[in-house]
């Protein structure tokens, strides 16, 4: 697994909280709404990993809302999920290029998208470079 970096798709703002640490790492911090309530949610900066930390209780196989901590717009993606059929929920890549996970709880579905492959895809082996010669 590696380490990813995301930002705000729409502020451009870094997601990554060095405080709040998740598998020894940086966490990804958004806020999640679900059931008319809202709280912070942490995610696993590990790429695969489903580690978090959530305020707000959300059963198995719910759908939550996300939102950037700091211009508060929804981390929607325009695409839906291919297993379950929730909303994904999208992050920009720091090195370039896009996340995006599942809305549903427990559903494990996410991928990794380059708008333009050659650029993003040389900035991400050059940032994960050492990572993949490592292992």
């Amino acid at each position: 697994m590696i380490e990813v970096h995301v930002k705000c798709p729409t502020c451009g703002k870094s997601l990554m909280d060095g405080k709040h640490r998740i598998d020894n790492l940086p966490s990804i911090a958004v806020e999640v709404a679900y059931a008319g309530k809202k709280g912070s949610l942490h995610l696993s900066s590990l790429y695969g990993s489903y580690h978090i930390d959530i305020e707000v209780p959300c059963p198995e196989g719910k759908v939550s809302n996300f939102f950037c901590p700091h211009c508060k717009g929804e981390l929607k993606a325009s695409r839906m999920c291919e297993v379950c059929e929730a909303p994904m929920v999208g992050f920009s890549l720091l090195e370039g290029g896009k996340i995006q996970i599942c809305s549903r709880r427990g559903c494990k579905k996410h991928l990794v998208e380059f708008e333009d492959p050659e650029q993003e895809l040389r900035m991400f082996y050059e940032t994960y470079g050492t990572f993949f010669k490592a292992h």
